[in-house]
Order: C-alpha cells, then sequence, then structure tokens
C-alpha cells in the first residue's frame, strides 16, 4: 500500500513462473519429438505398401504392417493427448500462480506512473488461451522440420533441396508476416486497453450519460476508439491472410511439383512409385508447422504483447516480505516536509507539485479537518496517509513507522478509509462491512454500524443485514452507500481514520451521525482526519488545516485557526474558511 506501487520489487511471481513453464516445456517437446517421430508411420507404410506387398502379393505381410501402424498410431494418440493435458495443466498452474497477482496489480495500476491502461487479468487470459491453442502446438513441431526433410533427402537427393527450397520460401514468407503484422497488433493492443477504458469509465458514468443526453456523442466517441482498434486489428489481419493463402497454395503447388519430379525420377528407375507417395506426404508434414505458425500468427503475436506487458507489470508486486510484524499502533500521526509531484505525462493539474512541504503533527484521540477549495489537494492529502500513495519528497509517520514498514495487510486493518467517491462491491451489506473478511463476527459488523449510526437503516432493508447490494438489482442512494462506506471504514476499530469528504451525499440526519461517529472514535483513542468541503463535520475535531494550492495555508487549533480566518473576510459566514 505504499512505495511498492510505482518501485519495481524483487518479487517477479510471473518470472517465477516462467521457470516453471520452461521445465513443462521440456517434457511437451519430448512428446513432441516421438509425436513428429511417429508422424512418419504413414508414409513408411504406404512405401512398404506399394513395395513389397503389392509386388509380392503376401496378404500375411500387410496384414502385420497393419498391426504394427495401429499400435504406433496408438502411441501417437496417447502422446498427443498427453501433450494437450500438460499445456493445459502449465496453462492452469500459470492462472493459478499469478492469477491473484494480476488481479491485485489490476487494482493498483491506477497508481503507477504510465500503467493505468495495463490489464493483467486480460493479458493472463489471452496468454492462459495461447497455452491451450493449436498455435503453441505448430511451435513445438518446427523444430523437427530437418527430421522430415532428411527423410526426403533419403529418398532422393532431388526431392529434398526441391522441399528446402519449398520450406526456405515459406519460412521467409512466415518472416515477412511477423514484421508486416507485428505494429498492427501490437498498436491494436494499445487501441484495444484505451478503449476498455472507456467503456468501464463510461459505464460507471452511465446516469448522466442518459440523463444528459450525452449517448449518442458518447457512442461516437466510442465508435472511434472501436475503428481504431478495428482498424489495426483488420490491418494486421489483411497481411497475416494474404501470406497464409499464399503459402498454403504454395505448399499444394510444392507438393504437385515433387509428384511431377518423382514420376520422372520413377520412369527414370531412380525411385519406386510408393517413394512418389511418401514424398508428398512428408513433404507437407514438413510444411504444415509453418502453415499452422502463419494461420494462428494473430493469436501468437496478441499473445508475445500480453507476455511483455505482463512480465513488466509484475515487477511492480510489493514484496510480501518487506513489511515487518510491527506493534498495533496507537495513532500518533507525524507528517513531515510532505510533497507529491504532479505524476508524469497529467494533464489534469497544471502544478508541478500536488503537495508542498507539508507538515503537522496528531496524537492519539486528534481529531483534524483538512479544508480548502476544490482541487487544493484534499484527497491527494488523504491518499498520502493511507498509503496508496508514496510521498517524493518527505515522510508520513504511523506511530514513529514509515508506512511501507508495515505489512500491507496489517496496515490496511489498523486504518479506516472512506474515499471521495464510494461504491459498494457485490456481495451483502455484512461483507461490505467486513471488508470481506471471511473470519467476521456479526457483533464486530453491527458495532461498525452502530458507530456510523446505519444500524437502524440496515435493519428497513429486505434481507437486513444479509441484502445483496453492488448491483443494478439492488441500487442504493448516494447518502445510503456513504453512510455504509463509513461503517466499513469504522470496522475493526481503526486507530488512524482517514474520511475524504464524509458527508457530500448526506442528509441533516446523517450529519449528525457522521459527527456523532468521529466523536466517538476520537474518545476511542482513534486519530481522525475529515478531509471536509461543508462546515458540519468541523463541530466534531479539535484541530484544522486548511490548504491553498497545496500548501498549509494555516494549521493549529480549531479556534486559534477560524479566529484568524475570520477577520479575512468580516462579512462572511463562519463557514469561509472552508474556500481558502
Amino acid at each position: 500500500m505504499s512505495e511498492q506501487f510505482s518501485v519495481k520489487s524483487k518479487k517477479n511471481p510471473y518470472k517465477k513462473e516462467l521457470s516453471r513453464l520452461r521445465r513443462a516445456f521440456l517434457t511437451v517437446g519430448l512428446f513432441s519429438a516421438a509425436i513428429n517421430l511417429l508422424m512418419l508411420t504413414g508414409p513408411l507404410y504406404m512405401l512398404q505398401v506399394y513395395d513389397r506387398v503389392l509386388s509380392s502379393g503376401s496378404v500375411a505381410t500387410l496384414q502385420g504392417l497393419f498391426v504394427i501402424v495401429v499400435i504406433l498410431y496408438a502411441f501417437l494418440g496417447v502422446y498427443e493427448f498427453l501433450r494437450a493435458r500438460l499445456l493445459s495443466r502449465a496453462s492452469y498452474r500459470m492462472d493459478q500462480a499469478v492469477g491473484a497477482d494480476a488481479f491485485g496489480f489490476w487494482l493498483r495500476s491506477g497508481f503507477v506512473d504510465n500503467k493505468e491502461h495495463y490489464n493483467p487479468v486480460q493479458d493472463l487470459a489471452v496468454i492462459r488461451a495461447f497455452l491451450a491453442s493449436p498455435a503453441i502446438l505448430g511451435l513445438f513441431d518446427l523444430p523437427w522440420i530437418p527430421i522430415f526433410l532428411a527423410v526426403v533427402f533419403f529418398i532422393h537427393p532431388w526431392l529434398g533441396w526441391l522441399t528446402v527450397g519449398g520450406a526456405i520460401i515459406v519460412i521467409i514468407a512466415a518472416i515477412i508476416n511477423r514484421f508486416a503484422s507485428r505494429d498492427p497488433i501490437k498498436n491494436a493492443g494499445n487501441s484495444e486497453g484505451v478503449e476498455r477504458s472507456f467503456v468501464e469509465r463510461t459505464r460507471r458514468n452511465a446516469e448522466a450519460v442518459l440523463a444528459l443526453g450525452m449517448l449518442d456523442k458518447v457512442t461516437d466517441r466510442w465508435s472511434g476508439l472501436h475503428q481504431n482498434s478495428l482498424g489495426h486489428y483488420q490491418t494486421g489481419g489483411d497481411r497475416s491472410e494474404i501470406v497464409a493463402a499464399f503459402s498454403k497454395s504454395f505448399r499444394l503447388l510444392l507438393q504437385s511439383t515433387l509428384l511431377t519430379v518423382g514420376a520422372y525420377l520413377a520412369l527414370a528407375q531412380e525411385i519406386s512409385a510408393g517413394m512418389i507417395i511418401a514424398t508428398s506426404i512428408v513433404a507437407g508434414r514438413a510444411l504444415a508447422p509453418v502453415d499452422q505458425v502463419i494461420a494462428h500468427w494473430r493469436t501468437i503475436g496478441r499473445a508475445g504483447d500480453a507476455h511483455r506487458r505482463l512480465k513488466d507489470a509484475m515487477d511492480y508486486i510489493p514484496d510480501p516480505q518487506s513489511g515487518f510484524d510491527l506493534p498495533e499502533p496507537k495513532g500518533h500521526l507525524v507528517v513531515k516536509n510532505v510533497t507529491k509531484l504532479t505524476p508524469k505525462n497529467s494533464l489534469v493539474s497544471d502544478r508541478p507539485r500536488i503537495l508542498e512541504r507539508i507538515s503537522f503533527e496528531l496524537e492519539p484521540g486528534d481529531g483534524l479537518g483538512v479544508v480548502g477549495s476544490s482541487a487544493a489537494g484534499k484527497s491527494s492529502l488523504a491518499r498520502l496517509l493511507v498509503g496508496l500513495w508514496q510521498p517524493d519528497h518527505g515522510e508520513v509517520r504511523l506511530d514513529g513507522a514509515t508506512l511501507n514498514q508495515w505489512h500491507n495487510e496489517d496496515l490496511g486493518g489498523h486504518i479506516g478509509y472512506l474515499p471521495q467517491r464510494v461504491e459498494m462491491l457485490p456481495g451483502t451489506i455484512a461483507e461490505n462491512i467486513a471488508r470481506f473478511d471471511p473470519d467476521a463476527r456479526d457483533e464486530d459488523v453491527i458495532e461498525a454500524a452502530q458507530i456510523a449510526g446505519v444500524h437502524d437503516m440496515i435493519l428497513k432493508m429486505p434481507q437486513g443485514y444479509t441484502t445483496y447490494v453492488g448491483t443494478t438489482e439492488q441500487p442504493l442512494s448516494g447518502g445510503q452507500t456513504q453512510r455504509l462506506g463509513l461503517a466499513r471504514a469504522l470496522y475493526g476499530s481503526p486507530r488512524l481514520l482517514v474520511l475524504d469528504e464524509p458527508n457530500s451525499n448526506l442528509d441533516a440526519k446523517g450529519d449528525e451521525a457522521l459527527a456523532s461517529a468521529v466523536i466517538g472514535m476520537r474518545k476511542k483513542g482513534c486519530t481522525v482526519l475529515v478531509m471536509a468541503h461543508r462546515p458540519s463535520v468541523i463541530q466534531a475535531v479539535n484541530k484544522i488545516l486548511i490548504l491553498h494550492e497545496g500548501k498549509v495555508g494555516r494549521f493549529g487549533l480549531k479556534e486559534d485557526v477560524l479566529q484568524h480566518a475570520t477577520p479575512q473576510r468580516p462579512t462572511a459566514a463562519p463557514s469561509s474558511v472552508f474556500e481558502v
């Protein structure tokens, strides 16, 4: 929950799983060797039938050869099954080993510079599908092309060189396909990420889009993004399809050419008639993996891009051993010379520093109201205090320890946080309040709800605490959602409570419940910080910090700050401090 979001970690579960995958690939390679050798069964059987059985008329020989063929093909089927099963299990293990970290990074991606469009969950799905697709089988069969070429050379050098020439042409076509489609596929992946982000954000704001008559305009914007993605995919697909069509038709032409040359050699008594058919089959098998790779090149290209993105994303997974088992904090908070720079490539803020040299200290039981105009830096300070952001300069200490000294899960258990934008996750009300802790006790959930003043509100819902929320089937008002979010923040009796504009959607009754909750938590020794734009909650705190353009305007006891702020605007209401 701290600097690990933006600093590369020594832990990369994907790289670790890749080393295991390489061992699985070694076994798959051995199966591929056996499979490709057994692929010679058909040509050799045909050669023996034409050259031995038909010339001798021996039924016993034919029966013996057929029994051998049945046994060899049975082994071939078993090896094919084992190879496919091994790759399928490898893809499953990959998902099991990396899935949780990929999901965690996806949630944190907004806090990592230039990674907000990454979706490692989707990338992992692409890689998993690739590992179970025919595309990877073609890659494993490619190294065995020389074996089939050697067999053709053994039949006759002319046929061998003709097959080599054809293979070189097909491989050159595959290389051209790779370079011709690489950029379109990469651009398509990037465009798809931007489009996906736009769709997700638009879906979350569907009410405003529909109510304000924005649907057609937003649809046009999505259509432009979608057409851009499709255009890149179409460009890459067109190029791949041209090469695939050429490769397939050329392979058929090559086989006909081999039959022609083979017939000429048979007429010259240099090879037998059976060798003509065997050569055609073996040569076709030699070029089949190249055709397969070309046909699935889009899948291979997408998997390669997903692999690079996932490997990069997993570099930012926090090291589970980076924290320490520190004692439960009392709530002594020290913020010293904290400066937060504007994220790279940000177009939102025109200031180089979101926060600049912020310093203050709070004792357990203190309540601090952080006030200021919009874009003063209140929400940014809240993110720093709970460890979502790491200061570029300065430090935030809780009971003497910087936030990155704690284990992430331990620190989260000691912190209560209500973000400015509150949403319930799909689950029951009790599960949401308990932060989805499977070991949560009912009495702890009820206690948090009672402190937040939402116990009676919950009991009036259809199934009470077991009411399922977080979906369109059970919509909550903004005030209800915010009050349930407050209960979630209070769960577990946190020692540090950070509330970002907690009363933005509350009515008078909700304001009273919020003030009562803040006072109650302070009495229990919890350090409370309220980022406020409305003055009603200030009555529950004893200190005030005024932010102005990311800097401390004034900090101190509530009475002193209000006393100094009021004379500046004698005609203004006491709430004028919120516009400083």
